[in-house]
């Protein structure tokens, strides 16, 4: 299997693009899972100007690459990519990718979700909405949390 490709960067990307990557020269490959997830311009009623994610270069990708791994052991997957922007971004603009290929469609989807789960609630990233003229930082949902919680079963 090729080695997980894991990007915190600021640059944006281009998910078709990733995900050709990804698939490029395979046969192999049966299903190929992704999400991209996008900064909304409304958070709880309120219009959203940015968002700053915040993470500590090294360790964050440390930690997303541990994940991959624990995703491996737990599915026969073919290929991981994530991607995770930092710095400011405006509504719209896209924050993360999660790319899975596999033989098969079960696996790589629920891999996919395992690892959008654990980006959710325990990568060590921290973001802070500007709404008007008011800053606010991000704080954990207890929906995400009970949505990562069904990996520890």
């Amino acid at each position: 299997m090729p080695a997980a490709r894991v990007r915190v960067q600021q640059a944006d990307f281009d998910p078709g693009q990733e995900l050709q990557a990804l698939q490029a020269g395979r046969t192999d490959v049966g299903a190929l899972v992704s999400f991209t997830g996008c900064v909304r311009g409304e958070s709880p009623g309120e219009p959203v100007r940015a968002l700053t994610l915040e993470h500590y270069p090294g360790m964050t990708e440390r930690e997303i690459a541990g994940h991959v791994a624990e995703a491996e052991r737990r599915w026969p997957l073919l290929g991981v990519t994530i991607i995770h922007r930092t710095g400011r971004l405006r509504p719209g603009e896209p924050i993360v990718l999660v790319a899975v290929a596999a033989a098969h469609r079960g696996e790589a989807f629920a891999a996919c979700e395992f690892l959008m789960d654990y980006l959710k609630t325990r990568a060590p990233f921290w973001k802070e909405e500007q709404r008007g003229a008011d800053t606010h930082w991000g704080e954990a949902k207890a929906s995400d949390d009970a949505a990562a919680e069904r990996w520890n079963r």
